[in-house]
């Protein structure tokens, strides 16, 4: 593109903007000269794909901004009356980030000029909460306008159809080939009224709801700290938890309330480090049995435990861990149907489910994935996602997941055990499961690109010392698994080491998978089986990151 060609592009895009801030901003670059920007700017558009849109709020198609956002719901309503959908509902809710109530109520004014119907959410509300009223309201699509647990600077634009779960191929093809059939803005009928604003009948059927997943009369004693990483999460939550009869948690005051700045946080995410530090220091205050916190959208969940042995005396379960006691309640509660993980959770679900006779099925990464599984029961992702009412919801909910966490604790709580006393039991009985992560963030794309070429131009062919006796590259799929751009590799041993790597479809991050499983045989040997798995997934990651070049 030369820098006419740029300027051009640029002053196009500016005459059509409707929004004041992204003009001035866009406005301002044009004026200064900053080409390198611009160009990074208009160097194609923000990919729409399964996991819909995300990217940085700022001026120009490879930003989040309201013109991008108009030309993705002028692309979902031309699929939607494609398939026959005309004057079909779509329910659009959002989270408290920069511009989310904008980007939502686009949304609907194109939908209605698109003739089809439109309903927005009363206010910032969870995403399980949209995935709900998809399903409750008999929409033929939803949208969230949601980053997540992106860094503040982001927001996204997440698609359900009408059976309450994300899109998956080839929806998202076939949604993205209208959005790139828009030519201008001014060919998208967008209507000035016609919209309905709910009121809050569907969060109170959401909350009735919610009780789905308890047993009638199971404890409810445990006392919890909670934090809702300056998100949406804190007032349903806490309206769940006192419907459900549970202590009320004690909130961890500085993130409570909804921030788009997520001041406390590098990043508003449970997993990153620091993230957790402020609900562990309430902990200290004030020595609740478990902690909870929901990612700012709260469709995620994360647990942490009294812990002795580590500095500030709380531990964060990983995902893994949640999800195998998450498991172990339902089988307990006499759950039937299916349950199901992606690829790269902890394979200790399927020695849970086997040992239980119920069915199981691994998917690919992703609960559009997951939530379609045939006779789905429970769901669950390594990454702090899980599905304990399909039903009701058929997606990830950090809302009915914490109410089950502390049923289980509860009941654990009358009988003086501990979730950790639970995760001792399941190690002995199905061999300790020692999970870990290589996660790279990168703010130049290549580096993954480079890193997964590196991969499967020179295969390793030893990890911590164990022969690689498998290696997959998926993108070619399997006999159960369609194709995803992602490496597995099996290893010998006793240990069932086994490792994935995958470029993360929200983040800039190289991820990396990493299990191993140490057999057991009393309570006696998992000090030593602990370490030796911390030792072996050491090994693992330092080898692996050596033959990605990173």
């Amino acid at each position: 593109m030369t820098q006419d060609d740029l300027l051009a592009r640029a002053q196009t895009w500016l005459a059509e903007d409707p929004d004041s801030e992204t003009r001035e901003e866009l406005a301002k670059l044009i004026e200064a000269g900053e080409t390198d920007e611009l160009a990074a700017r208009f160097a194609g558009t923000l990919q729409f794909g399964t996991a819909g849109l995300r990217g940085e709020i700022g001026a120009g198609p490879m930003r989040m901004n309201r013109s991008v956002v108009i030309r993705a719901a002028a692309g979902l309503a031309a699929y939607l009356k494609a398939q026959g959908q005309e004057g079909g509902l779509v329910v659009v809710g959002y989270d408290a980030r920069y511009k989310s109530a904008d980007f939502a109520r686009d949304t609907a004014a194109v939908m209605i000029g698109a003739g089809l119907r439109a309903a927005l959410l009363p206010r910032p509300l969870p995403t399980p909460v949209l995935a709900y009223a998809i399903r409750h309201l008999g929409a033929v699509a939803g949208v969230e306008v949601t980053a997540s647990h992106n860094p503040p600077r982001d927001n996204g634009y997440k698609v359900y159809l009408g059976d309450g779960s994300q899109i998956v191929p080839p929806a998202d093809a076939e949604i993205a080939a209208e959005i790139d059939a828009v030519r201008s803005l001014n060919d998208v009928p967008r209507a000035t009224e016609g919209w309905e604003v709910l009121g809050d009948e569907v969060l109170d059927a959401y909350l009735a709801r919610t009780d789905a997943v308890l047993t009638p009369g199971s404890p409810r004693g445990v006392r919890t700290v909670y934090t809702a990483m300056h998100g949406v999460g804190k007032d349903v939550l806490t309206a769940a938890f006192a419907r459900a009869g549970f202590p009320p948690p004690a909130l961890v005051a500085e993130q409570a309330e909804p921030d788009p700045a997520f001041p406390t946080v590098a990043f508003p995410n449970p997993e990153e480090p620091g993230a957790m530090d402020l609900a562990f220091e309430a902990a200290r205050a004030v020595d609740p049995d478990i902690v909870i916190a929901n990612d700012p959208d709260a469709d995620r969940c994360a647990v942490a435990v009294p812990d002795p042995t580590v500095e500030g005396g709380w531990r964060m379960l990983r995902g893994d861990e949640v999800g195998a006691l998450l498991a172990a309640h339902l089988v307990h509660k006499g759950a039937r149907g299916v349950f199901a993980e992606s690829i790269v959770s902890s394979s200790l679900l399927g020695r849970i489910a086997e040992a239980a006779g119920v069915g199981y099925e691994e998917t690919l990464t992703g609960f559009k994935w997951i939530a379609r599984v045939d006779g789905l029961r429970y769901g669950y992702e390594e990454a702090l996602g899980y599905c304990v009412d399909p039903e009701g919801v058929r997606d990830k909910d950090g809302i009915t997941a914490a109410l089950l966490v502390a049923e289980l604790a509860s009941e654990l709580k009358e009988r003086d055990r501990t979730l950790t006393d639970l995760l001792d039991d399941l190690a002995v009985a199905h061999g300790l499961h020692a999970t870990d992560q290589l996660s790279v963030r990168v703010e130049d794309l290549s580096i993954i690109a480079n890193a997964m070429s590196a991969l499967r131009s020179r295969p390793p062919v030893h990890l911590a010392g164990l022969t690689v006796t498998t290696a997959e590259d998926l993108t070619k799929g399997t006999e159960s698994l369609p194709p995803t751009d992602g490496l597995r590799y099996y290893l010998e041993g006793d240990y069932k080491a086994r490792v994935i790597v995958r470029p993360s479809g929200t983040e800039p991050k190289l991820k990396c998978y990493l299990e191993v499983v140490i057999p057991v045989t009393d309570a006696s040997e998992l000090t030593a089986a602990r370490a030796k798995g911390a030792e072996v997934l050491s090994a693992i990651k330092r080898d692996l990151s050596d033959a990605a070049g990173l």
